[in-house]
């Protein structure tokens, strides 16, 4: 009697389900989804795999949502998403969805609730802080950093140099690693002379755990994650990111007790001239009230955040352009007579009043972006019915999964060589979007990265060093379309991490 009347309770407790459902079950008909889904699991089959065939999956579902007007539907589970391409709906998405999907509380399990992943009650009062932090009066000063750290990056290549097509992704990770390291928290790890740094292997191995539980339904319920053995790695791993970036934040503090100069009050309209030497922990520090500010674990989760953030974007977009470089010789080599025009057969530095002139690098680079974004996809929570200006609904208790990489590539508002590798589709006469959402490789709206200008340098700075002392060398491309194996660990990465050769380059 007592099992009819569970069995009983549970079909009750369905009915009542699906009813409350109702109007969610009946706008997500109206949108097409994959062949493949199937009834109570949708297409989580078709998540499962390495991370390579993760994003091979989507990326097949962004070509169906290109096919479909933009736009397709998937349900993961009870849980359901919708791919969106369509740059105008974009536009609203970004915009009017700010809040995070719930799949980034994996995510916040190693930063907490830093500017980039937080809710948005907390990310509006950490925005205000952190905007300030990259003016481009700041972001400029670190130029310096790039540099020298870059000139590293080519001394510690010569290990590689002549010996064929090998990995890179090692000293590309340690030399975006030092430079983040230096400018978010004002301290030299050299982690490009000990690659093997505790600090760099243990973000590299949290971040493959975080995406695990992302795409493995049976690792996302944390009751259950504590029987797997990725459990223990994940308590170990953590504990060495928050113990060493806990350390920097106490030396911080007594160091900035000592200085004279240091201002207890916050001072709304003080000059930022003056802080553009600074970090941002610094920065972070001084501009949220110094001792009255960010407690400890603000600053970490702020400051762990930038440096898991500032680390793989970049040195992914480096990785990426070599690749293309070494696939393209031509284009390499006109990047190398830019480079020649601006330094000549000179071995100086590179300074920040040269980056103005390497405008072809900057398009390669932008290009690469384009067709290789670090952040292939983003996803938003839908907390209340959205009709979008396509006329479809989105309804209240969906996610929406901006793919960035489909957006890039759709041939309607890119033209049929959307797939190709152009660098003077950049050009200004030619760069002419119709929707600002067309391009977003470090996203759009009012949650889109504050550190794009960052990026961009510490990315133009490090190949600028690479191309002027090293003939980049691979398999030549023979078509203007280029592939390349990816795989999805939170950033799309190289499956092959970069493999290149490297010749060096003889001065005339």
């Amino acid at each position: 009697m007592f099992l009819w009347l569970v069995c009983f309770a549970f079909v009750l407790w369905i009915a009542f389900f699906w009813f409350s459902r109702r109007r969610m079950y009946r706008l997500a008909s109206a949108i097409k989804g994959p062949d493949e889904e199937l009834p109570m699991i949708g297409i989580a089959h078709t998540l499962t795999g390495s991370t390579e065939d993760i994003m091979t999956t989507l990326r097949k579902y962004s070509y169906l949502a290109m096919k479909n007007d933009g736009i397709m539907r998937g349900w993961l589970g009870h849980i359901l998403y919708f791919l969106v391409v369509d740059p105008l709906d974009l536009e609203m998405i970004l915009k009017n969805c700010m809040e995070k999907d719930d799949l980034h509380r994996f995510i916040r399990t190693v930063t907490g609730f830093g500017g980039i992943f937080a809710p948005v009650a907390i990310w509006r009062k950490r925005r205000k802080i952190l905007i300030p932090a990259f003016t481009p009066k700041i972001v400029e000063s670190f130029v310096e950093v790039f540099s020298e750290q870059s000139e590293k990056l080519v001394v510690q290549l010569k290990e590689v140099e002549g010996c064929g097509q090998v990995s890179v992704w090692r000293f590309l990770s340690t030399y975006t690693l030092d430079a983040v390291c230096e400018t978010a928290m004002g301290i030299k790890i050299n982690a490009q002379e000990n690659p093997n740094a505790p600090f760099l292997r243990a973000m590299q191995i949290m971040l493959n755990l975080v995406t695990e539980r992302i795409f493995h339904l049976w690792l996302q319920p944390d009751w259950l994650y504590k029987f797997f053995p990725q459990y223990s790695k994940h308590k170990k791993y953590l504990k060495v990111l928050h113990d060493f970036t806990d350390k920097v934040i106490s030396n911080k503090r007594e160091e900035l007790k000592k200085e004279k100069s240091y201002q207890p009050e916050v001072d709304h309209d003080f000059d930022l001239g003056k802080y553009k030497r600074q970090s941002f922990l610094d920065l972070l520090i001084n501009l949220s009230g110094g001792e009255k500010g960010y407690s400890d674990k603000e600053l970490r989760e702020e400051v762990l955040t930038l440096i898991i953030a500032g680390t793989d974007t970049s040195a992914v977009a480096i990785g990426y352009t070599l690749k293309l470089l070494a696939m393209y010789p031509k284009i390499q080599d006109r990047v190398f007579q830019e480079l020649q025009e601006v330094f000549g057969d000179s071995d100086r530095p590179l300074v920040k009043e040269d980056l103005i002139h390497l405008k072809y690098l900057e398009r390669v680079v932008k290009e690469s972006l384009r067709l290789f974004p670090p952040v292939p996809f983003i996803i938003r929570k839908v907390l209340e019915d959205v009709v979008l200006p396509s006329g479809r609904v989105l309804p209240a208790g969906s996610g929406i999964v901006v793919s960035i990489w489909g957006v890039h590539r759709d041939p309607k508002y890119w033209g049929q060589d959307a797939e190709c590798f152009d660098p003077d589709r950049f050009l200004p006469e030619r760069f002419n979007l119709q929707h600002t959402c067309s391009y977003m490789p470090f996203s759009n709206g009012p949650r889109n990265c504050v550190g794009y200008q960052y990026a961009l340098m510490s990315v133009k700075t490090a190949v600028s060093a690479i191309v002027r002392r090293y003939k980049i060398v691979g398999d030549e491309e023979p078509g203007p379309v280029p592939f390349i194996k990816t795989k999805l660990d939170v950033m799309m990465k190289a499956v092959d991490d970069y493999k290149i050769g490297l010749e060096k380059r003889t001065l005339t």
